[in-house]
């Protein structure tokens, strides 16, 4: 985020606030070649340097599945792309009016402007790149029947016991994809160096994946977490990062890492990519042979932009969502039940 302002949802949590629009519709989602004076910086061990803080909030609204009537276009046309610059600058002045049109309906969020805008038109159409469709492979039966947590957004939530909410509701985690696809605020991925090791700190929920560079083997199998266990290598300027060793049935891959949760089988292959000095490519291959039909392929641009930097995410000191769903429940429980011994 580029500067901290509270902002109220189903958690209230994170820091978000307008965006400032930017011009021309941007390249950021392509993968034409940087300029030719742009040379791939190193670090003083001579490793490609990918530090910095970027962001994925040109794609902030581009849906991870491709509506079915683009068919196999994974790009926009110039047309289509200078509508949505239009779309973006109209939302930026609508974001400068402070006040409230009359006889305006009262609503329980916070004010439009808070959140986080695209600067630039996202060229995609979907997030999913592969297969050509742009869109993921079918469920497998027995995934279908996994349980899927309450997310954010549901004012009328199950609220049995706090398991019925998904593991970003409580604080816990969102997952390796969760913790980098672009949501409405906190999409910031600060890339730290050292030597045998790259560290990507996480804004949203404050995930610290390490990332060993030295060609260490897995952990044991029976070592398993929400955030798995990263290994990394360089093929030529490319961050590739391969990740096992998953929690089971935790995150899923739909926003904050909602949706049908993946399998302690999962398998995810990374690829960070410099293309310029502002610009990273990231791909995501996705492997769960017990949740989906088939592998699948998930990519968009980062971005850094001036200012942008992570800020303090307090998640758990802002959860009032959870405390007020639970005990909202038992209340209900509590009326009814003594309505029950009245009509007795």
């Amino acid at each position: 985020m580029r500067y901290p302002v509270l902002i109220c949802g189903f958690l209230v949590a994170g820091a978000a606030v307008a965006q400032t629009a930017a011009g021309k519709a941007s390249a950021a989602a392509t993968k034409a070649p940087a300029a030719a004076s742009w040379v791939q910086p190193k670090t003083p061990w001579g490793d490609p340097d990918l530090q910095g803080t970027w962001t994925s909030d040109d794609c902030i609204g581009t849906p991870l599945n491709r509506p079915a009537n683009l068919g196999d276009r994974l790009y926009y046309t110039e047309q289509e792309l200078a509508q949505r610059q239009s779309n973006l600058e109209r939302q930026l002045q609508n974001d400068l009016v402070e006040t409230v049109a009359p006889n305006q309906r009262v609503g329980t969020g916070p004010p439009g402007h808070w959140g986080e805008r695209a600067r630039r038109p996202c060229k995609q159409t979907s997030l999913v790149i592969d297969p050509p469709n742009g869109r993921t492979p079918d469920l497998l039966p027995e995934a279908k029947l996994r349980p899927v947590p309450e997310g954010a957004g549901n004012n009328n939530p199950k609220a049995d016991s706090w398991e019925d909410f998904s593991y970003y509701i409580r604080c816990i985690s969102r997952g390796v994809p969760g913790s980098i696809f672009p949501v409405i605020y906190g999409n910031g991925q600060q890339i730290v160096q050292g030597k045998g090791f790259v560290t990507i700190m996480q804004e949203m929920v404050h995930e610290a994946r390490v990332i060993p560079m030295d060609g260490r083997p897995h952990a044991r199998p029976n070592i398993r977490s929400y955030m798995g266990d990263p290994r990394g290598h360089w093929e030529g300027n490319t961050l590739v990062v391969e990740t096992t060793n998953f929690l089971g049935n935790r995150n899923g891959l739909v926003g904050n890492g909602g949706g049908t949760p993946f399998s302690d089988a999962m398998k995810f292959t990374e690829r960070f990519t410099r293309v310029g000095p502002n610009e990273m490519r990231y791909e995501i291959t996705i492997d769960d042979p017990k949740t989906y039909a088939s592998t699948f392929k998930v990519g968009f641009p980062l971005t850094q932009e001036p200012g942008y930097q992570n800020f303090e995410y307090a998640c758990h000191e802002g959860n009032y969502a959870m405390f007020d769903s639970l005990s909202g429940a038992r209340a209900q429980e509590k009326k009814a039940a003594a309505k029950a011994a009245g009509a007795k």
